[in-house]
This record gives structure tokens, C-alpha cells and sequence, in this order.
């Protein structure tokens, strides 16, 4: 296998895990809204909508990822709603007796998010071998 041919299987790989991310996690802030506003610091107003509105936006930005016409604006939208969510990744930092989560696995969570960003951009990037 040639290593373009490898670095096109590594970016799709990337690719249909963050559309699986973004995709399930859309999801859930409608499948469970009550346990996604819990989240959200007390110092955001409204969660309930915050938690529909982005939501919707990962769910458009999943579906973006799948069209190359649309990918590079889906992950733009994408990278830019994973630095808007950090605020409730941090409150659940700062309380993790609140929500009964290991401070060990929340902080994972933190370095999960920079590669997520990490691989939103990478794998979004136009091949400049097919450009």
C-alpha cells in the first residue's frame, strides 16, 4: 500500500469517527436533554436551549462531514462548537463530585477534545497530491 494510499485510509477512518462523535452525540442532547443541561455551567442562561441549539449544530455538522462540497464548512462549524462546549467540559471538572465522574477520566476527556480538534482539521484538509 503506498502511503498516500494509507494516509487516504487513515483520513477516512478519521473522518467516520468524528462524523460517529458528532453524529451520536447530537443525538443525545435530544435522547437525554435532561442529563446534557446538567452539564451546561450555571453561569450560561437558557440550557435547555443551549443544549437543542447545539445539538442541532452537531447534527448539521455530521451530516456535513459525509459530502466533500460541505466538509471543509462542516468542520469549521464543528472545530468552532468543540471550543464553545469546553465551558461545560471545565464545569464538570470543577465539580466532579456533581456528577459522580473520576477526575481522572474528565481530564481525558479535555486531552480527547484537543485531539478531536486535532483530527477535525486534519482530516478535513484538502490532499494536496489531488488538489
Amino acid at each position: 500500500m503506498s502511503p498516500r494510499a494509507s494516509r487516504s485510509g487513515l483520513r477516512r477512518a478519521g473522518l467516520i469517527f468524528a462524523f460517529l462523535w458528532f453524529a451520536i452525540g447530537g443525538v443525545a442532547h435530544f435522547a437525554a436533554t435532561p442529563l446534557e443541561m446538567s452539564i451546561v455551567p450555571p453561569y450560561i442562561r437558557y440550557p435547555h436551549a443551549v443544549v437543542l441549539v447545539s445539538g442541532v449544530f452537531e447534527l448539521l455538522g455530521a451530516t456535513g462531514l459525509l459530502w466533500s462540497a460541505t466538509r471543509r464548512s462542516a468542520a469549521w462549524g464543528l472545530f468552532a462548537l468543540t471550543v464553545a462546549v469546553t465551558p461545560a467540559n471545565l464545569y464538570m471538572l470543577q465539580r466532579p463530585d456533581h456528577f459522580g465522574i473520576a477526575v481522572w477520566v474528565l481530564v481525558a476527556r479535555l486531552f480527547l477534545q484537543v485531539g478531536l480538534l486535532a483530527l477535525i482539521q486534519w482530516g478535513t484538509q484538502r490532499d494536496p497530491a489531488r488538489a
